[in-house]
């Protein structure tokens, strides 16, 4: 196949040129990059190729940015060379997806001038349909042993509900919530800061290529390209926006993560933060988004899923175990918590303990005797050695105290 038609074949078939003019153009604009989401969005992909690859001085030329800068674009638009971006990429099995193709994630169009001029993508399952129901799950390179126990647990219980994990397969709490996603046989999306086809980390080269088999990976620049500061920044724009909400697992006051969570709120959707020790600097991040109302507190998949997810998928009631002794009438009750601790009581003094009748202290304590809470010995009724409950007597939780 030639290099042509491969890049027919990868391109997107809905205004296949278009397609192609985007491809050059990640080779042009950097992630982010408002003006030039301008330009696009004013003169279109195919346009705005010709402009900054055409004569200089030519009229209609983009604006808003000085003439160093217009020549520095037009000085990456003469080497970019979509045909070949495609061939490579196909060859690499990445597809290129535009906006307005049938495998766009429209929310990415609230990003405005800052959208993403197209997503290289690798991996077989639908980018569109994945993001319609996906979280965002980001916390600290250097997560504590805690950190990175709630990101895979929270991913996998995510993964078990149906819910596809999306993060930026960094070492920490990325890369835990990716193998979470994926131990659970379920769906994850790596977003890089670099190309779909570059292993970064290196020490995470398995985990990708795992991910590409069973999820997706994705980026915005085009093949072989390598991340910078500034790309890692804005990679966290496009995971913010994908996805209905982001979970901050571990994050220190200055972390990438709280951007990421940020630009949540920023953009409408749910940003929540899981709690982790007092004491830890790493948590110190999360805490204060939680102490001003930036992120909703959640403690596993079933939290998350309520706020993201449909109507009806709520959290289940939490309380504590059901004790046999929640289950007493409120009378037999009483007359249980009128027994003394250590030493018998005769029916008498019980009555007068609970401000109840005589016969039905008799009829009580025998309902009780038959549950196993109390024992008779001679004249008296003292409470039982083995509580139903598990403890060592009946009287065990009111001696000690709460």
């Amino acid at each position: 196949m030639t290099p042509e038609a491969e890049a027919e074949a990868v391109a997107e078939p809905v205004a296949e040129p278009e397609a192609v003019a985007r491809a050059a153009l990640t080779r042009v604009l950097e992630p982010g990059d408002r003006h030039g989401g301008r330009w696009l969005r004013e003169f279109g992909g195919v346009e705005l190729v010709r402009l900054l690859t055409g004569p200089e001085g030519e009229r209609g030329q983009p604006g808003g940015v000085g003439a160093e800068r217009l020549a520095g674009y037009r000085r990456r638009a003469a080497r970019a060379d979509p045909v070949r971006d495609l061939a490579e990429a196909a060859a690499a099995g990445i597809r290129f997806v535009v906006p307005g193709s049938a495998q766009w994630p429209s929310q990415l169009d609230d990003l405005g001038d800052a959208r993403p001029v197209g997503l290289w993508v690798r991996g077989p399952a639908d980018l569109r349909a994945w993001a319609l129901r996906s979280v965002a799950l980001v916390g600290a390179r250097a997560c504590t042993p805690y950190g990175a126990h709630m990101a895979q647990t929270l991913a996998a219980g995510l993964a078990e509900r149906g819910w596809v994990v999306v993060s930026g397969a960094a070492y920490g709490i990325d890369g835990a919530a990716h193998r979470g996603a994926l131990a659970a046989g379920g769906a994850t999306v790596a977003v890089l800061a670099c190309g779909a086809d570059v292993a970064y980390p290196r020490g995470h080269t398995g985990l990708l290529d795992r991910i590409a088999r069973q999820g997706l990976v994705l980026g915005e620049l085009p093949p072989a390209s390598h991340p910078t500061p500034s790309r890692f920044v804005q990679r966290n724009r496009v995971i913010a926006a994908l996805t209905r909400g982001t979970v901050v697992v571990e994050a220190a006051h200055r972390s990438g993560s709280l951007v990421t969570a940020r630009r949540a709120q920023d953009l409408g959707r749910f940003t929540m933060g899981v709690p982790g020790p007092a004491t830890s600097g790493l948590s110190a991040g999360v805490h204060e988004l939680l102490r001003g109302g930036a992120a909703t507190l959640v403690t596993d998949a079933a939290d998350v899923v309520e706020l993201v997810g449909d109507m009806g998928e709520l959290t289940p009631e939490r309380r504590g175990p059901v004790l046999a002794r929640d289950l007493l009438a409120p009378q037999t009750a009483r007359v249980l918590e009128a027994l003394p601790a250590g030493r018998p009581a005769d029916v008498g003094a019980v009555a007068l303990a609970s401000g109840t009748g005589t016969d039905e202290v008799i009829g009580r304590l025998y309902e009780l005797h038959s549950l196993g809470f109390v024992e008779r010995q001679g004249d008296g009724w003292l409470l039982g050695r083995r509580a139903p409950d598990g403890g060592t007597d009946a009287g065990a939780s009111r001696r000690g105290g709460g």
